[in-house]
C-alpha cells in the first residue's frame, strides 16, 4: 500500500537491495578493516582515532542532509562506519582490556537496544521506511551497532577461539547464506532475514582482509595492510560508479 512521504525526504535513504548492495557492503567491512590496521599501525593511536571520528561525524552529517538517497554519501557514511567502527570496537578490547567474548556481549546487548527503541517508536524496522530525520537516525544506530558486533563476533573465533582468519572467513561465507535461504524456503521474516545478513558481513570481509593482510605467524598472507587497502579501495571505487551508473538508468523505488 503506498502512501505519500513526509516532507523531510522525497524517498527511503537507503538503495534496494541488490546483489551490488552485498558486495560493496562487504567491500566496505573488507576496506574498513584494512584502513583501520592501517592507520593504527603507521600513526599514533589517539589522534588518529579522534581524526578518523571528526571524519566519520561529517560524512555521516553530509549523508544526513540529503533529502533522498544518494550513491556517494551513503556509501561513504557506509565506509567511514566501517573504519570509525572497527577503531572503537578494538578500542573496547585493546585500551579497556575486555576480552572479546565481552564485546560481543555488549555490543549483542546494544544492538537489541536500538532495535527495541526503534521498533517501539515506529513500529517497523524495514529499512525501507527510512523515510524521516527519525527513522534514519535509528536505522544508523543499527548500522553502527553492527559493525561493532560483527568486528568483535570475527575476532572471537579467529583470536579466541583460534581458529584463525581464513577458517573464519570461510565459516562466516557459510553462514552468511543461512538467512537468505531461510527467507526463500521456510518463510522467514524479511527484516530479520535482512538484519540477519547485514551483522555477518561485517566478520565476513574483515576476516578476508585480516587474512590478505596478517602476518604469517598468525596465519594470514602477510600482504600487509598498507598493500590491501589500496586495492580493495580501487574496488570499492569500482563498485560505487557501477552502483552509480545503474541507479542513474533505472530509478530506485523504495
Amino acid at each position: 500500500m503506498s502512501r505519500a512521504l513526509p516532507r523531510h525526504f522525497s524517498a527511503a535513504k537507503v538503495p534496494e537491495i541488490t546483489i551490488l548492495f552485498w558486495l560493496l557492503k562487504l567491500l566496505t567491512t573488507a576496506l574498513g578493516e584494512s584502513i583501520s590496521d592501517t592507520l593504527i599501525h603507521r600513526f599514533s593511536s589517539v589522534p588518529t582515532v579522534l581524526t578518523t571520528g571528526v571524519l566519520f561525524a561529517v560524512v555521516l552529517t553530509w549523508q544526513f542532509t540529503r533529502s533522498s538517497y544518494q550513491t556517494t554519501p551513503y556509501w561513504s557514511a557506509v565506509l567511514m562506519v566501517g573504519v570509525f567502527g572497527t577503531m572503537v570496537a578494538d578500542s573496547f578490547h585493546i585500551a579497556l582490556g575486555l576480552n572479546y567474548a565481552t564485546t560481543v556481549g555488549l555490543f549483542g546487548v546494544s544492538l537489541v537496544v536500538v532495535f527495541a527503541s526503534w521498533y517501539r517508536t515506529e513500529r517497523d524496522l524495514s529499512i525501507h521506511t527510512i523515510t524521516t530525520p527519525r527513522r534514519e537516525l535509528f536505522y544508523w544506530a543499527a548500522v553502527c551497532a553492527t559493525f561493532a558486533l560483527g568486528t568483535a563476533t570475527g575476532d572471537l573465533t579467529a583470536i579466541t577461539w583460534h581458529w584463525g582468519y581464513l577458517p573464519s572467513a570461510l565459516f562466516f561465507s557459510i553462514v552468511i547464506l543461512l538467512p537468505g535461504l531461510a527467507y526463500r524456503f521456510v518463510g522467514a521474516s524479511a527484516v530479520a532475514a535482512f538484519w540477519t545478513s547485514y551483522v555477518l558481513t561485517r566478520p565476513l570481509g574483515a576476516s578476508y582482509a585480516d587474512w590478505m593482510g596478517k602476518d604469517h605467524s598468525v596465519g594470514g598472507l602477510g600482504w600487509g595492510s598498507v598493500h590491501v587497502a589500496p586495492v580493495l579501495a580501487a574496488l570499492f571505487l569500482s563498485a560505487v560508479v557501477l552502483q552509480h551508473r545503474l541507479e542513474q538508468r533505472v530509478p530506485v523505488a523504495n
